[in-house]
């Protein structure tokens, strides 16, 4: 090889051991320039792939599998295929093409007796099975191997993946266990590939987001904040970092759920419409609890036929005033999983995740049931969300339950009874360390003590309007504020300054008012439901903190200008 080449490529080894990767990939660049050999269209594709590049990865790996193949290197092509698999089954989500890099790499393991690799081949097999007795078999098969040749990364990895396999089929205490014991062997250094760290977390994130686990997932994030500073987050495929996005909105970091789910969408902006459906769904969740509703509609538009979006149109739906077209988008959902449908990406999504969605959808049938008034609806899907509950012992399905149970309560006029299971489900929400399912639940006592207790009610609905304003749940922060009008009490809305106060439709509504049409005219006016007309103004009263139309109406006569903007409330 040309001597130039050499030194490109001994840099660019060098970067690459110590996280340098854009250094690594200039480097790799200037070998290839002087010879394109596999070796350098290898090290380009890790460089890529640590860069969030997953396309750029995949073709520097295929042409490096080819040249190795026409060296006679079956060993180095191996490994291009198994970091092909990878990268094709958990950034883009394409099981076919996976499948087929996986196959070509054992055919090459057993032709060529390349017996060091038979172990990664058999833990690939375990993340793509077709049942989890065949996952777990895989997994038990990998370590086995991984002890009798000395390979601790593989070993690891495999733990983890057995871990994951567990928390799967709900053995949770088992699971983690080893997730556990993976993570912190993996971040002590005790494997030699940095990829270690990158399986044994995702692992963890994944096993742990679907079964709500999140504060040990979070504080497994944390513990590996050393290794993040140093060579980026290990999170690099879209499936993972979607499921770190999932973690961060569902504990309260709002900014950095925002963060990783856009970089989901730009490492996976290739990948099948399940894989990118997934972050698509959850941003659209974020965009929705943050009161953004347009912008969560044109996220999942053209989402209908994936499963990862149906709760978010369903509650959508909700919020748009078509309570009963979400609930028979739901019972459609419900009715799928029955039959055992599952996730095209994932195949075990089914089992102790599956009761995970199973609860959310049952959570929202409930919600649109008694925004619908059907109350004997919603306490059914409130006995549903017990039973399931009961039959797992996951802590967010119980705390679901007893709230789905409390709005039934609620909705029949029994608000007194709704306290003792409102209690339950906030004690299990800060367990959890689900900032937005402790301030639900804080909003919903206050509405049940309303009579029975109005100083309480109060305090209760401050202290969840506080709550939703730190998060930056502007559409849960409305419902507050509306609360505490009610009870007779002022409650401006935290936000922007200037025109930002209201969105777009709040300042259309806000003129509409000013020129007197009810909520029905306005309703026809902007092609909107009744039900998102109220909401609207609703939140018009909340963020200009005003008590009744006629307030808006003489606010808008001050402060509405011809543009459409509005004057801050805090200086008027």
């Amino acid at each position: 090889m040309d001597p130039q080449g050499s030194s490109w490529l001994a840099t660019g080894r060098q970067a690459l051991a110590t996280g340098r990767w854009s250094e690594a990939r200039q480097a790799f660049a200037k070998a290839l320039d002087v010879d394109p050999t596999p070796e350098a269209h290898a090290g380009s594709g890790e460089a890529a792939w640590w860069l969030g590049d997953t396309l750029g990865a995949i073709d520097h790996l295929q042409r490096s599998y080819a040249g190795y193949i026409r060296l006679r290197d079956p060993l180095s092509a191996c490994h291009c295929a198994l970091e092909l698999f990878s990268m094709c089954f958990n950034s883009l989500g394409r099981r076919v093409v996976a499948r087929g890099w996986l196959q070509r790499a054992a055919r090459l393991v057993d032709k060529h007796g390349l017996d060091e690799l038979r172990g990664w081949v058999t833990l690939m097999a375990a993340g793509n099975p077709e049942d989890a007795d065949e996952a777990e078999r895989a997994a038990h098969e990998a370590i086995a191997i991984a002890e009798e040749v000395g390979d601790a990364d593989l070993e690891l990895c495999a733990r983890s993946q057995l871990g994951a396999c567990m928390v799967q089929r709900g053995l949770i205490e088992e699971g983690t266990a080893l997730l556990d014991e993976s993570m912190a062997a993996a971040l002590a250094g005790e494997g030699r590939q940095l990829k270690t760290v990158v399986v044994t977390s995702c692992n963890t994130l994944i096993a742990c987001g679907r079964v709500a686990e999140f504060a040990r997932a979070m504080e497994w994030v944390r513990a590996a904040q050393g290794f993040t500073e140093r060579y980026g987050c290990p999170h690099v495929s879209t499936v993972c970092r979607t499921q770190h996005a999932q973690l961060l909105f569902h504990t309260g970091d709002w900014a950095g759920a925002e963060e990783h789910f856009t970089a989901a969408l730009h490492i996976g902006r290739e990948a099948e419409p399940a894989v990118s459906g997934e972050a698509l769904a959850g941003l659209a969740e974020l965009r929705l609890a943050q009161g953004r509703q347009e912008e969560a509609a044109e996220l999942v538009r053209g989402l209908d036929a994936h499963a990862s979006a149906a709760r978010v149109q369903a509650a959508l739906l909700i919020a748009g005033g078509q309570p009963l077209a979400a609930m028979e988008l739901l019972s459609a959902r419900l009715r799928q999983l029955d039959r055992g449908f599952e996730d095209p990406v994932r195949p075990l999504a089914a089992g102790a995740a599956g009761c995970l969605e199973r609860a959310g959808l049952l959570a929202l049938q409930g919600e649109a049931a008694v925004e619908a008034g059907r109350v004997a609806d919603a306490a059914a899907s409130a006995d549903a969300l017990e039973r399931l509950g009961r039959d797992t012992g996951f802590l967010q399905v119980v705390a679901d339950g007893a709230v789905a149970r409390a709005g039934a309560l609620l909705a029949a006029g029994a608000g007194g009874e709704a306290v003792e299971p409102l209690e339950l489900a906030l004690a299990h929400y800060r367990q959890l360390s689900m900032p937005l399912g402790v301030a639900r639940c804080q909003l919903l006592l206050a509405r049940a003590r309303t009579g029975a207790s109005p100083e309480a009610a109060v305090a209760g609905a401050r202290a969840a309007l506080a709550a939703f304003e730190e998060l930056g749940a502007g559409r849960h922060a409305d419902l507050a504020a509306a609360l505490l009008r009610e009870l007779g009490v002022k409650a401006a809305r935290r936000g922007p300054r200037g025109t930002g106060l209201l969105t777009r439709r709040e300042r259309q509504v806000l003129e509409l008012l000013e020129a007197g049409l009810s909520n029905r005219a306005i309703a026809g006016r902007l092609h909107l439901s009744l039900k998102t007309v109220e909401h609207h103004v609703s939140s018009v009263l909340s963020k200009l903190d005003l008590r009744s139309r006629a307030e808006a109406a003489a606010y808008a006569v001050r402060h509405l200008h011809p543009d459409g903007s509005v004057d801050d409330p805090l200086d008027a």
